[in-house]
């Protein structure tokens, strides 16, 4: 196909030992071409999976689903439903009461899990954002790399974070004190080792790379009814049951096959 095509390109008058030659040259810088996009395209992965994580904002979609880009999080629930297309490499952020579920229906977010929910809540008058990720367990392909999967969440998560503040940026805006609010992720895995819960610190810590992190619990709600305390049941199906040594009383729903995360020992 390539010698076809540089064959149609050569002048009618060329003498034939320079077209042979002309030819061959051409088929040579090709064959180079080629080679070189396919190193290239081999390259691509590994510079995006150890090189630097950079959020772009003109690769993010942002969809407000029944909520105000306005009110505080203390007046409704405010959930985040993010996911990623490796085919177009762009974003897609929906802005809801609750986790937006037909974003997670496509066979490719089954297989690779690789979405990621969050919520605000507030704990005894105090707001703070609560992020979980789903690290393995449910199928055998994501149990083959759980400590791979865990480096590319965390390496990841300040560009989500940053998505959640560029997309969510009018209600950010009105209520500057959130940047405050500390960060809580949960990774969800049937591995001890990263089935963990870590403090990013707050908000404006937390979306960049170098922030500090700690492996600790959040604040617990109260335990009766209160006004202090919002939302009373979370809106994110995964384990929010957190039980472990010394630690008691948090209160939370639980997802039948989903462990829960327990952070190491301190």
């Amino acid at each position: 196909m390539c010698s076809l095509s540089a064959n149609m390109l050569l002048p009618t008058k060329l003498k034939p030992a320079y077209s042979d030659k002309l030819g061959n040259s051409t088929n040579s810088l090709l064959v180079a071409n080629t080679r070189s996009k396919r190193k290239n395209q081999s390259v691509v992965p590994m510079a995006r999976l150890f090189g630097p994580a950079i959020f772009e904002s003109s690769k993010l979609k942002v969809l407000f689903l029944g909520v105000d880009d306005k009110k505080l999080p203390p007046t409704l629930p405010r959930t985040y439903t993010l996911t990623h297309s490796d085919i177009t490499a762009k974003l897609t952020l929906a802005i809801s009461h609750s986790v937006n579920n037909s974003q997670l229906q496509g066979w490719a977010n089954r297989l690779y899990r690789d979405e990621v929910v969050a919520e605000w809540k507030k704990v005894k008058g105090d707001m703070s954002l609560h992020v979980h990720c789903h690290i393995s367990g449910g199928h055998f392909l994501l149990d083959l790399f759980p400590k791979l999967r865990y480096y590319i969440f965390s390496k990841e998560l300040p560009v989500v974070l940053k998505a959640i503040v560029h997309g969510d940026g009018n209600l950010l805006n009105n209520y500057p004190d959130l940047q405050e609010s500390l960060v809580w992720v949960y990774f969800h895995s049937n591995v001890d080792e990263f089935n963990r819960v870590e403090c990013w610190g707050p908000l404006w810590e937390a979306t960049s790379p170098d922030g500090h992190r700690t492996q600790t619990l959040p604040e617990t709600r109260c335990k009766d009814e209160c006004s202090c305390c919002f939302p009373q049941v979370s809106s994110i199906p995964w384990s929010h049951s957190l039980s472990n040594e010394g630690v008691a009383g948090y209160s939370g729903t639980q997802t039948e096959g989903m462990p829960t995360p327990n952070p190491e020992k301190l």
